[in-house]
């Protein structure tokens, strides 16, 4: 008898949300992918902090203890930083389904929003599954540096959800020289070189995550010098592009000073970690310089073209 009553409730609920969700990109869909940024970048603190203090298999997974989601009194401090990660990576997924959410009725004005957003929840939800395997593969090395570059890669996608809500929606066309673009692509290849390497680095280096998991790799000392080859030519493009955005104001000018301080001190880090022995620390720093690096070179990139303004056009922004 109350079949139609309730149906038409839940109907009307259902179009009230509908109507609720933004039309187009406005201050709600901003602050979401704000928020889904920042925590991207913040799990990489978290993250660190789990190997960088032997903490990697304080809980087990799917439970941290057997019959217990939360560690449990007695299972020490390993545990609960551990757990604390397992935290954190459920707030970036409601922040990454938040951003999902919002952008639901934008699925056929905003397509590349759209799918950006849905690439991160996507991201987020396979980056736990991996977390899972990492522990149950005892911290395999291999899976360890795969999960903090696809952790970059999600850092990359949310800044490049920002660079392109700010943005008017359309066509968009190159607005620097050819063959700046081409060197800001190849730029790009060196950071990625820089990262690869620079995982490859740590992992043959004594933060395995567990003070029971000793790895030997490769030589960490080679491997320190390899790391500097991209380094340091990723340093001196970056100069390069720098100087030739401030001589002609290209519009992506601004993310290159930003890029080119982060190298300005990620590289003395650098060199400060390889002859300290790389104190937790330094590393835990050098790690989410990384994670900030990939942002602005994100911004760096897209910024090589610039949308077509429409006549009348403003930005979406509300």
């Amino acid at each position: 008898m109350h079949t139609e009553p309730i149906t038409a409730e839940r109907a009307t609920a259902r179009r009230r949300l509908w109507e609720w969700l933004p039309g187009r990109v406005d201050r709600r869909v901003i602050v979401a992918a704000w928020i889904s940024f920042v925590t991207e970048v913040l799990i990489i603190a978290t993250g660190g902090a789990v190997r960088l203090t032997g903490s990697g298999l304080g809980c087990e997974w799917p439970l941290c203890a057997p019959d217990s989601l939360v560690p449990l009194p007695g299972m020490g401090l390993h545990s609960y930083i551990e757990f604390g990660n397992r935290l954190m990576t459920g707030v970036v997924g409601l922040a990454a389904l938040a951003v999902l959410l919002l952008t639901l009725r934008l699925r056929r004005t905003r397509p590349d929003l759209f799918t950006m957003a849905v690439v991160v929840v996507g991201g987020v939800l396979a980056q736990a599954l991996v977390g899972g395997v990492t522990v149950l593969t005892g911290l395999n090395a291999w899976i360890v540096g795969f999960h903090f570059l696809a952790t970059l890669g999600l850092v990359g996608t949310t800044a490049a959800f920002l660079v392109r809500a700010y943005d008017i929606p359309g066509a968009r066309v190159r607005a620097v020289p050819r063959w700046y673009a081409i060197l800001t692509h190849v730029t790009t290849v060196f950071l990625v070189l820089t990262l690869v390497i620079g995982v490859l680095t740590t992992a043959s280096g004594p933060h395995s995550g567990d003070a029971d998991v000793v790895r030997r790799l490769m030589n960490p000392e080679i491997m320190a010098h390899v790391h500097s080859i991209p380094g340091y030519t990723l340093l001196a493009l970056t100069v390069v592009l720098t100087a030739v955005a401030s001589l002609r104001g290209l519009r992506t000018r601004g993310w290159l000073y930003a890029l080119l301080v982060l190298l300005l001190v990620q590289i003395p880090l650098g060199i400060y970690q390889a002859d300290s022995g790389l104190p937790a620390l330094a590393v835990g720093v050098h790690m989410i310089l990384a994670g900030l690096s990939v942002a602005a070179m994100t911004v760096i990139v897209l910024r090589l073209r610039e949308p077509v303004k429409p006549a009348g056009a403003t930005a979406a922004v509300g």
